[in-house]
């Protein structure tokens, strides 16, 4: 499942479980993600940010498969991962809005939603000796939510790295990645990225930005995928002279 720690300004959300847990986003792993985001808003402050790490090695592989075609048949089966879609529209609508910085630190494997999950986040920082990025929804037959379109086209500004990655089903490495401006660091060692995501999180919380404000700059920034995802972009509010 996940926890929600707060160490001063920062909270802390982990995927957790054992060495070998994939962290697949089944309806109660998505259900406590998006409760333990609701809680972080309900409490944020001047200076809040937020840290999404996990445990083991994997960051997440995606949604949960299984759990889908553990249904049975064909349309029950297609069904579960329909509403695996929908439950996770509310969580990336959540982080595009969140009213505090965000930083995924990804220690391990990232696949598809988990993908999807770290590039909602403002900073993206990963390992460089293991670990990858991977959309598999090409390799699988499976079609790409509109919403993964529009989250891609807004995060990844490379038309060719976007091919790659979508089209193409390209495993990418943290150097690469780094190179391919996915990712805004990669660091040797699962310690040393998680580490590397702790002090950014300190130097923006110590900026004591205003989480209102911020949050709607952001919005701004996505009025495409903020339209797909239902969130309301608001007017500046002007100074008065």
């Amino acid at each position: 499942m996940c926890t929600l720690e707060k160490r001063g300004n920062l909270f802390i959300l982990t995927l957790t479980g054992d060495s070998d847990d994939d962290h697949r986003l089944n309806p109660a792993l998505l259900a406590t993600i998006l409760s333990s985001l609701r809680e972080a808003k309900s409490q944020a402050t001047r200076g809040s940010v937020l840290i999404t790490t996990s445990q083991g090695k994997f960051f997440s592989n995606g949604f949960d498969l299984g759990w889908a075609q553990s249904a049975g048949s064909r349309p029950e089966s297609a069904k579960r991962l329909h509403q695996m879609v929908q439950s996770f529209q509310p969580i990336v609508a959540e982080l595009i809005s969140l009213p505090m910085p965000t930083i995924a630190v990804v220690q391990g494997h990232a696949a598809a939603a988990g993908f999807a999950l770290a590039l909602c986040h403002d900073y993206v920082l990963m390992r460089s000796d293991k670990g990858v990025l991977y959309m598999s929804e090409v390799d699988l037959g499976l079609p790409l939510p509109e919403y993964f379109g529009v989250l891609f086209r807004a995060k990844v500004g490379s038309v060719s790295a976007r091919r790659d990655v979508l089209l193409g089903g390209m495993k990418i490495r943290g150097a690469e990645a780094v190179r391919l401006g996915i990712v805004d660091g990669a660091h040797e060692g699962e310690e040393e990225v998680k580490e590397a995501g702790m002090r950014l999180g300190e130097e923006l919380g110590n900026r004591k930005l205003d989480g209102g404000v911020y949050g709607e700059m952001r919005k701004g920034l996505y009025p495409e995928l903020c339209g797909v995802l239902g969130l309301q972009v608001g007017k500046p509010v002007l100074p008065t002279l």
